[in-house]
């Protein structure tokens, strides 16, 4: 019988974890090759993860809702014949019972769950890592009644003791002062090593203990927004920031728009926004100044070929997305307002594939979409810029010419760019900026489709 592992696929380079949603097959099902197994989701994107392999599912090594680094074990098929394999009871490896193999990584296959020393408990190590960095002892963990399969202690059980030992109000459990401090526990330093432990993960809960008075109403975070929330924080931690900002007279811009939008959606089936020019210009200005289009790796600046540009997509819920356009260096102005209106209608109707947020380089955002005049935006990591544009508005400026200044109504727009001040210079950084703010004035009004 041969044991095939399902892994937890990479879904991005600044990715690395996912959430089970929910599992398609269960254990001693049948299933083909390329046919769902289970759905997860990323801080970028909601999708399923198909089975490399036919046979029949042997083990599910997390439960739903369970956060799981990339490139761990999530499930086990075997390749046997199904009427071989379809009574075999599941077998959960403890440590003693199934030490992984020597030429495993520890790091990314560890098993699924953890036996606490000396019983028949199981701990996932998300309770595991919850309890090392709250500070509950073995002890503690193991008279937590568990709500889980087989009264497994989850994610929600832990979170909901360690509240209410926070708060002072009696848990649930038979575990009182008297029982702590008799039993043989376990320092916090020792559930942390009973499995490598990384910081809380992206849809760990915290909940506010404060009590909030006046006339309030409290909303809970949906899963996609924690998940936002952390990839924001961990970029201001990440990049030191700073922001440019610039100007430009776009009208030549909007009046050859107005002119051609209606021969265009007649001619190529599209309608053209301003996206896909701003990304036009981007892409241009990238070629010339290749450092903005980088990431760092320790002590490694890695300068990108490709021109994968991002554009922030805001979704029904209010939440945002960020799908890439691949190679845009390579399309025309037909093909990025293909790839921009394609994209943004699978981010609206939730049909973004895993490939669509992966592999992008930098990043784009329109800021004036909802009225903003500018903005500041947050680097979405490992990039190393992120260009927001804002409203376009009529207002009376001075123009020179030849004969004199004069006092006309143009179309003017703010430019605003955060880059990562580790590598990219203010120098850099403004010259950059202004090089795209003058790429879209000087747009040739003049020009065909």
């Amino acid at each position: 019988m041969n044991i095939v592992d399902i892994v937890m696929p990479k879904m991005g380079e600044s990715i690395m974890e996912a959430t089970i949603l929910k599992w398609h097959k269960q254990v001693g099902e049948a299933i083909g090759q390329d046919e769902t197994l289970l759905e997860i989701a990323t801080d970028k994107v909601d999708s399923e993860v198909p089975s490399t392999t036919a046979g029949t599912v042997t083990e599910l090594c997390f439960a739903v809702n369970d956060v799981v680094p990339v490139g761990t074990v999530i499930a086990k098929v075997s390749i046997a014949q199904a009427a071989n394999t379809a009574n075999a009871p599941s077998v959960t490896p403890t440590t003693e019972q199934a030490p992984a193999p020597a030429t495993q990584p520890v790091l990314q296959y560890e098993p699924a769950v953890i036996a606490a020393a000396g019983t028949n408990k199981f701990y996932s190590p998300l309770v595991l890592n919850i309890a090392a960095s709250e500070g509950v002892s073995m002890a503690q963990l193991q008279a937590i009644p568990g709500t889980g399969n087989e009264g497994r202690v989850t994610k929600r059980d832990i979170i909901e003791y360690v509240t209410n030992r926070n708060a002072g109000t009696p848990n649930t459990t038979n575990t009182d002062a008297s029982t702590t401090t008799n039993a043989p526990t376990a320092p916090a330093t020792q559930v942390s090593t009973a499995v490598p432990m990384q910081a809380h993960t992206s849809t760990d809960v915290v909940r506010s203990t404060t009590s909030h008075s006046g006339n309030v109403e409290v909303i809970e975070m949906d899963r996609m927004r924690k998940l936002i929330a952390k990839h924001m924080v961990d970029s201001k931690h990440t990049s030191p920031h700073v922001t440019s900002f610039t100007e430009a007279d776009v009208t030549n811009l909007v009046q050859w728009r107005d002119k051609v939008k209606k021969d265009f959606e007649k001619n190529e089936g599209e309608k053209i926004t301003f996206t896909p020019l701003f990304i036009e210009a981007i892409t241009k200005c990238i070629k010339k100044y290749p450092l903005i289009n980088s990431s760092i790796d320790g002590d490694n600046i890695i300068v990108k070929k490709d021109i994968n540009i991002g554009m922030a997509t805001a979704l029904p819920s209010g939440n945002l997305i960020v799908p890439v356009i691949k190679n845009a260096e390579q399309l025309n102005l037909v093909g990025l307002t293909k790839q921009v209106n394609a994209l943004a209608y699978a981010a609206r109707n939730a049909k973004l594939k895993p490939g669509d947020t992966q592999s992008g380089t930098f990043t784009f955002t329109n800021v004036g979409t909802f009225g903003s005049l500018m903005g500041t935006p947050i680097i979405n990591q490992p990039q190393v810029a992120i260009l927001a544009v804002g409203a376009i508005k009529k207002r009376p400026v001075v123009i020179e010419t030849p004969q004199g200044d004069s006092i006309a109504i143009r179309h003017m727009m703010y430019l605003s760019m955060s880059y990562d001040h580790r590598i990219v210079d203010g120098a850099l950084g403004a010259t950059f900026l202004t090089a795209v703010a003058n790429e879209l004035e000087n747009f040739d009004v003049k020009r065909s489709l």
